[in-house]
């Protein structure tokens, strides 16, 4: 079962993915037209950095709203230890 959610950030997502598709279909045409090494990886490192950075703002994302609504639900969780997990996941 999936449930459709959508948050303020997944504009922002769909853009840097948007983004790397377009760097990765440039290095497909680097590669096919023997461009340079050193050109392709410039573009192959643009890939990876738009696609980290999409993979970090969806990380923080979730862990901003949705692990805040489990955490209010388990009377257990002490909100102390959920601020140092959203601290620590900055750096995934």
């Amino acid at each position: 079962m999936t449930e459709d959610v959508s948050h303020a950030t997944h504009p922002d997502i769909v853009k840097r993915l948007k983004r790397a598709d377009g760097h990765l279909h440039s290095v497909i045409s680097m590669i096919e037209g023997g461009r340079p090494c050193e050109d392709i990886a410039q573009q192959l490192h643009a890939v990876e950095k738009a696609i980290s950075q999409a993979k970090r703002i969806l990380i923080q994302d979730h862990i901003d709203h949705c692990l805040d609504t489990a955490f209010a639900d388990a009377p257990a969780a002490s909100p102390a230890s959920l601020d140092g997990f959203k601290k620590i996941a900055k750096y995934l």
